[in-house]
């Protein structure tokens, strides 16, 4: 089995995995400017995608373009969020050459789509794929890729069948807890993992302890007179802030894209921890529809606002943080890590952001509550603890030939790819 590493390997970001030049693992894009997408180009048989976030699912509509529509798996609620990010990308580059796809190639993307659920084999590319949870956001999966049994025949290639090989493609898990999935349990048996890296040098505190904190950060806030804003990722974060504010009977409102996805997340109850509890939290919380000045307005209340984007690169944060900044006891409470270069980096390291193309100072109070979706490096370590005969490639990380050499200090066969290197197993 050849394994090429077209994207995701020593960065965060494009994440794409080609096997045997034939079966592709995502196809991802890194949102900068410009956007960056996976190196090459591919022409594959079939395509998995382990999660509906940009970096792992933005690029997929561009493999429509040709005309050719290899099937595209994934899990439901994975497919309906990679739709929508397609949708949000064209409205936003769609007339620059920064988007690679059209309206057109989004509509063929749902003809070529093929969902499954956890647990259940099925074949794409002549392999025979599983997929479990990964415990990231709903719908994420860890994927398992097995050559053993299947005819490595597809299309128009015939594949060697000089091994039989299960390679284990992690993609961004959780081992820890979360109110919006249950956490990752599954290891099945592998002869190879490819294995994300994001947080291999951070140790992550209790979740409930973050949650403590930034429960009783709010509160007080609001009780003192001010306004909140809870910047969050439209998919995930924002769902878990509802869940977090409902848990302590906090009052919020929701806005942006993060209004969409919820609806979306609520009807695949299958794949949350807990469907009653988000639905629930959407009844309490009150969705923004941002028509007649509703935004100045509510940011004039002394209450919770939760809105995209999580870096403040964009959203209805451009109206609720510039409107809330001159007063000190306001609060901007950052609930994820904020990419260097970032308005939400920006903010935390200066007290100053580029906020809808003006450079604002914040006298408001700033926050961050790491509410992350990712295993840290205990979690990552005791996931692949199941697999210390088995060689391990670290991706996704901005340290992965770092890590890669911390674990096999530990006793693991460890390496880093580079991007566009190919692996044989």
């Amino acid at each position: 089995m050849k394994v090429q590493f077209l994207g995701g390997a020593d960065e965060i970001g494009r994440s794409a995995v080609l096997i045997d030049d034939s079966l592709l693992l995502d196809y991802g894009m890194a949102a900068e400017s410009p956007p960056q997408y996976p190196v090459g180009d591919v022409n594959p048989d079939a395509v998995v995608v382990s999660h509906g976030h940009l970096d792992h699912a933005g690029a997929v509509p561009a493999l429509m373009s040709s005309g050719d529509l290899p099937p595209v798996h994934w899990t439901p609620p994975t497919r309906d969020l990679a739709t929508t990010l397609a949708e949000d990308t064209l409205k936003l580059h769609g007339s620059t050459p920064r988007c690679p796809f059209t309206d057109t190639d989004i509509r063929r993307l749902t003809q070529a789509s093929v969902t499954h659920g956890y647990g259940e084999p099925f074949e794409a590319a002549g392999y025979e794929i599983t997929l479990y949870n990964a415990g990231h956001i709903p719908g994420s999966a860890h994927v398992l890729v097995d050559d053993s049994e299947v005819r490595r025949t597809s299309g128009n290639r015939t594949q060697s069948d000089d091994g039989d090989t299960r390679l284990l493609y992690t993609g961004d898990f959780h081992t820890g807890d979360q109110r919006l999935v249950a956490p990752s349990t599954a290891r099945p048996e592998a002869d190879a993992v490819v294995c994300e890296s994001t947080y291999s040098d951070v140790t992550h505190e209790p979740r409930d302890t973050v949650e403590q904190r930034f429960a009783e950060s709010v509160q007080q806030t609001v009780w003192e007179g001010g306004t909140v804003v809870v910047p969050a990722f439209a998919i995930g974060r924002t769902q878990e802030a509802m869940l977090v504010c409902a848990a302590h009977d906090i009052d919020c409102y929701v806005d942006g894209m993060g209004q969409r996805v919820t609806e979306q997340l609520k009807r695949h109850p299958d794949f949350l921890r807990d469907a009653d509890a988000l639905r629930g939290a959407t009844s309490s919380a009150r969705f923004v529809t941002g028509r007649d000045g509703q935004r100045k307005r509510i940011a004039e209340q002394n209450t919770v606002i939760i809105t995209t984007s999580g870096m403040l690169s964009g959203g209805p944060a451009m109206t609720y943080v510039p409107a809330i900044r001159h007063h000190p006891t306001n609060k901007v409470a950052l609930t994820g890590y904020q990419v260097e270069g970032t308005p939400g980096r920006d903010l935390l390291d200066t007290g100053s952001a580029e906020l809808d193309g003006r450079v604002l100072p914040v006298s408001a109070q700033v926050e961050l509550h790491e509410f992350s979706a990712h295993a840290d490096r205990d979690g990552l370590v005791g996931f692949l603890d199941s697999y210390r005969d088995t060689p391990v490639l670290a991706v996704h990380g901005d340290r992965t030939a770092a890590f890669a050499e911390e674990l096999r200090d530990d006793g693991f066969s460890a390496s880093a790819p580079e991007l566009g290197e190919t692996v044989e197993l």
